[in-house]
C-alpha cells in the first residue's frame, strides 16, 4: 500500500473506535509525537502510555469527524483535519479541532505533531 491507502485505513480505524489497534499497526517503534509546542514524546512505548491515559480520561466520546486530508507532493507527509466532541472525566463537554501532521516512512508514522485549541 501507499501512503494514501495507509492514511485512509488509519483514519477509518480511528473513526471505528480502534485507536490503539491503529497505533500498533501504523506507528514506528521510534516515533516522535508532539502536542502543539510541548516537549516531544519519543518512542512507541512512551506514546502508547500517553494515548492510553488520554483514552482512560474520556468520560464520554460524542463523535469525531475527519474534515479533510492532504498530502505533500513528495508523498511522505499527510495532514488530517479533525473535529472532536468529547467529555473528559470531571470536565464539561468540549468540542475541539485539530490538525495532525504525520511524516511517514516505510508504511509507518515516524513523526506526528498535533496542532489544536
Amino acid at each position: 500500500m501507499g501512503i494514501k491507502e495507509d492514511v485512509k485505513e488509519l483514519n477509518d480505524m480511528i473513526l471505528n473506535g480502534k485507536m490503539m489497534e491503529a497505533f500498533e499497526k501504523f506507528y514506528a517503534d521510534d516515533v516522535v509525537m508532539q502536542e502543539n509546542s510541548e516537549e516531544p514524546r519519543v518512542g512507541k512505548d512512551a506514546n502508547r502510555e500517553f494515548e492510553k491515559k488520554f483514552m482512560e480520561n474520556i468520560e464520554e466520546f460524542h463523535g469525531a469527524k475527519l474534515n479533510a486530508t492532504a498530502f505533500t507532493d513528495e508523498g511522505d507527509i499527510a495532514m488530517n483535519y479533525w473535529d472532536m466532541d468529547i467529555t473528559f472525566k470531571g470536565q464539561e463537554r468540549k468540542k475541539s479541532s485539530e490538525i495532525a501532521v504525520q511524516k511517514w516512512k516505510d508504511g509507518k508514522i515516524v513523526n506526528e505533531r498535533f496542532f489544536h485549541s
